[in-house]
């Protein structure tokens, strides 16, 4: 008797790990991919990503899960197959050591002392709730994104914000979309043509990087903008209405969500701005694939709005 309740005790610690991750992973992933996902011009290509980067740890929790309460001894092997080969993939890096080697290695242990014969709660919890988690908040954000307001006009806009106005550059060099560290955007900026085009060998300083408060005050909602001000006191960004990667700022077919400013938080840190309204302190040698930069200047644009 005593075998078997800790038998029970043990399988239902190891499902209860296994929801846990599942519904995890499938918040943030089906939240990450909308938020820095689904930029393809093809529907196929967002979906074939969705499934195929922000969704995949959801569904591996979610299926070993399932072949573990059905199969314990199969579950554990392939539990530990996943652990260390995940480990080679994702090395020592933070989310994927933490988030899915170690999850993996302590199922195996569990699972293989594992024995469950009532699974319905048991499928519920590791399928069930993920599953809604997914179509309910994948809902959502879908109708979001198709409703952003797109003018497929990239060319140079002039921008009007709360008491300022930006001439901000033309896809291009002064709106490039990969990742671009502080400096290096800011050195583009300072040989930047005057039509915003064209990268000049001597410094010209036309154009520079919007500062924290300006990009705060761009920001725009279906085409409108979104009221925005930047209190410098507490540091915060506030809106009237919440921003989105829309144009006539944004691209929504391009991967760039986060923009430098000029404005620095320290020697080592300045604020990025995201498509969203958020604000946030990076290191200047950040350089990743979704921060990038848009280029402005104060003098008329060549087409307005």
């Amino acid at each position: 008797m005593e075998k078997l309740k800790r038998q029970a005790l043990i399988t239902w610690i190891a499902v209860s790990i296994s929801a846990i991750f599942a519904n995890f992973w499938s918040y943030w992933g089906i939240n990450e991919n909308f938020h820095e996902g689904w930029y393809f011009v093809s529907f196929w290509d967002n979906v074939f990503m969705m499934f195929g980067q922000y969704l995949l740890p959801a569904i591996a929790f979610m299926l070993l899960a399932v072949v573990s309460i059905r199969w314990n001894k199969v579950g554990s092997l392939l539990h530990i197959v996943l652990a260390i080969g995940s480990y080679f993939f994702f090395g020592k890096m933070f989310a994927g050591f933490f988030l899915v080697a170690i999850p993996l290695s302590g199922l195996s242990i569990l699972y293989w002392f594992a024995n469950l014969e009532r699974r319905r709660l048991a499928y519920f919890l590791v399928i069930g709730v993920p599953l809604f988690q997914l179509v309910g908040i994948g809902t959502f954000h879908g109708i979001r994104i198709a409703n952003r307001y797109n003018d497929n006009n990239f060319s140079v806009r002039q921008i009007h914000g709360n008491g300022i106005t930006l001439t901000w550059a033309p896809q291009g060099p002064g709106w490039p979309d990969g990742g671009t560290s502080w400096n290096d955007a800011k050195r583009i900026c300072a040989h930047l043509n005057s039509d915003g085009i064209l990268l000049q060998n001597d410094e010209l300083n036309i154009w520079r990087l919007p500062t924290v408060d300006e990009a705060v005050r761009s920001m725009v909602y279906h085409g409108s903008n979104a009221g925005g001000i930047w209190d410098s006191n507490s540091r915060e960004a506030m809106y009237k209405l919440k921003p989105d990667k829309e144009s006539p700022l944004w691209n929504i077919h391009l991967k760039t969500i986060y923009w430098w400013t000029s404005s620095e938080v320290n020697q080592k840190d300045a604020y990025i701005i995201v498509y969203n309204g958020g604000v946030w302190p990076r290191s200047k040698n950040s350089r990743t694939g979704y921060l990038n930069f848009r280029a402005v200047k104060e003098m008329p644009a060549t087409r307005d709005r």
